[in-house]
């Protein structure tokens, strides 16, 4: 099976089709989907929709673009509610968190400060529950590196991975794995193209980050999990190799990096092993 380790499934561009997209992309193989939370206002909204389909799990955390509206409370009530979802076999770590350094507003000291603030209490609440972390980060490379060096998570993913191979390693080294998506299949996206083509296999997972990042053949439309695949055999073709090794190596390492999602797709009610 694939397995898209980031969609905003929830998102409003999706409308009243949200579940219809789910089902798509469970037809076009995408056995399991992983739907991030952004801020406090949509950690039920998450972890109502996975509840809905067999191929969906959630995460829950503030994203650094929802920080500069959020309060030292919101943290508290993301730790009660991370606590209270130990329980639910669909939740499967924390996110998405991180640092974006890229728009003006949130680059600004207080807001940087805020943000790493932010970011490291989610950091704590990912290890003090032994939970993985998916990361954003956009132009914060070495930060976020440095940040979840001291306070390390049970592992995570480099969600929209877009830096150094240096870098790159870094974040393997710290038994983290890295997120492609739509971006790889544009051929002026030369550095994203390298990095998909050099880094370890074993080291990648695939996303979509829909409705955002489309690929080139939907861009500038809305991104969609059921992509997945097509994007997969791009990556296939960079790489020379049988698109079903992209396919099982990636499900594999997702499958590896978020623990309580293989458990779900061992589970009773499982759709399948890669």
């Amino acid at each position: 099976m694939w397995i898209d380790t980031h969609c905003h499934l929830d998102a409003h561009e999706f409308g009243a089709r949200t579940l219809d997209i789910a089902d798509d992309a469970d037809r076009q193989g995408v056995g399991m989907i992983v739907i991030p939370a952004i801020d406090r206002g949509n950690l039920d909204t998450v972890a109502q929709l996975a509840a809905q389909r067999g191929n969906t799990c959630y995460a829950l955390g503030i994203h650094p673009i929802c920080v500069p509206n959020a309060t030292e409370d919101d943290l508290a009530v993301l730790r009660a509610r991370v606590e209270a979802a130990m329980g639910d076999p669909r939740f499967i770590g924390v996110g998405e968190v991180g640092l974006d350094f890229f728009i003006p507003l949130l680059n600004e000291p207080v807001m940087r400060d805020k943000q790493i603030a932010f970011f490291r209490e989610q950091l704590r609440i990912a290890r003090d529950f032994g939970l993985p972390v998916l990361t954003h980060v956009r132009k914060s490379q070495d930060q976020v590196l440095k940040h979840v060096r001291q306070i390390t998570p049970n592992g995570g993913i480099a969600h929209a991975f877009n830096g150094s191979f240096q870098q790159a390693q870094g974040y393997i080294d710290v038994g983290f794995k890295l997120g492609f998506g739509g971006n790889l299949t544009f051929t002026r996206a030369l550095q994203i193209r390298r990095l998909a083509t050099d880094l370890p296999l074993s080291a990648i997972v695939m996303e979509t980050d829909a409705p955002d990042i489309a690929p080139a053949w939907i861009h500038p439309g809305v991104n969609t999990p059921d992509q997945v695949p097509r994007i997969g055999e791009v990556l296939a073709q960079l790489r020379g190799i049988p698109v079903e090794e992209v396919r099982d190596v990636t499900a594999a390492n997702a499958r590896a990096i978020l623990p309580r999602m293989a458990t779900l797709l061992d589970g009773p009610d499982a759709t399948g092993v890669p």
